[in-house]
């Protein structure tokens, strides 16, 4: 069985600054390639699927190039403009570049992105349709309140591949009515199958210095009740996983619900779910 970190990120702050972490000193360097072997290496994990960080079209590139050296890079989730004039030609563009091979998908920080309704714009559906004919997924990363949203577009665009970071977001930090808001409005999603969900950055949704496993135990249970082994992939986060744990520590926390499960469905959310939905696409 070949292991599957599905959601890693690199970035080198002398090429791609990332503003958002000048408050955040564990996250206030360069974290290269090297530095994620290093931790694979250490905990099991074969590959993983590394998302960019910056919405351009420069990290991207050098995303690509990295992914084209390195063994250890499955996949890379990159970015385009989806309400750009031609998606489908930046698709093609990213595809022809160095590692372009290694293009399995697309992400915008919907989550931060100043139009909260961004994603269910015509001119970003458009887009989608762009991403979905060119065969890759788009990884949805949006607070637990943009949910009914998603739930929308996912329903009315089947011919798309949809991978939903974290989890949703469960709000951890939130009330018992936010959280189950949060729970009623992942079950909705997941009727959707062309959605899949990865387990990760949840430390970093609860309280950095104080969660607990059995804060997530109930949350990573109802992902997998939802979308069940086949549509559940593992990932870190890392580094950003650090703020609130090191690697070995989320590791574990996807180790119970892991217990339960069978062989088979134990090898798809350690990689098999991340292998079927982020297929390398031909150059």
């Amino acid at each position: 069985m070949e292991v599957i970190d599905a959601h890693v990120h690199l970035w080198d702050l002398a090429a791609h600054p990332q503003p958002w972490t000048d408050q955040l000193p564990a996250l206030r360097r360069s974290f290269h390639v090297d530095d994620l072997a290093a931790v694979l290496d250490g905990h099991g994990v074969d590959v993983a699927v590394v998302v960019q960080a910056g919405d351009t079209t420069g990290e991207t590139l050098d995303l690509l190039a990295l992914a084209g050296e390195s063994h250890r890079l499955a996949g890379v989730i990159g970015w385009v403009d989806l309400s750009g004039p031609d998606v489908a030609e930046a698709l093609a563009f990213l595809r022809r570049a160095p590692g372009g091979e290694h293009l399995v998908g697309v992400r915008h920080q919907l989550q931060i992105d100043p139009d909260p309704h961004y994603l269910g714009r015509a001119d970003v559906r458009a887009g989608l349709e762009a991403v979905a004919a060119a065969g890759l997924v788009y990884d949805v990363v949006v607070s637990s309140s943009q949910l009914p949203l998603v739930i929308d577009v996912v329903e009315s665009l089947p011919e798309l591949r949809f991978v939903l970071d974290h989890a949703g977001k469960p709000p951890l930090k939130g009330s018992a009515a936010e959280l189950e808001r949060w729970a009623d409005d992942l079950a909705r999603l997941a009727q959707s199958p062309n959605v899949a969900v990865k387990l990760s950055g949840l430390v970093t949704e609860a309280d950095w210095t104080s969660w607990t496993q059995a804060q997530l135990d109930p949350v990573i249970a109802h992902v997998m009740s939802c979308f069940g082994p086949a549509r559940v992939m593992a990932g870190s986060d890392w580094p950003v996983c650090l703020l609130a744990a090191d690697y070995g520590a989320v590791q574990a926390t996807v180790a119970p619900a892991l217990a339960a499960l069978g062989a088979v469905d134990r090898a798809d959310v350690l990689g098999g779910t991340a292998a079927r939905w982020y297929p390398r696409s031909a150059p």
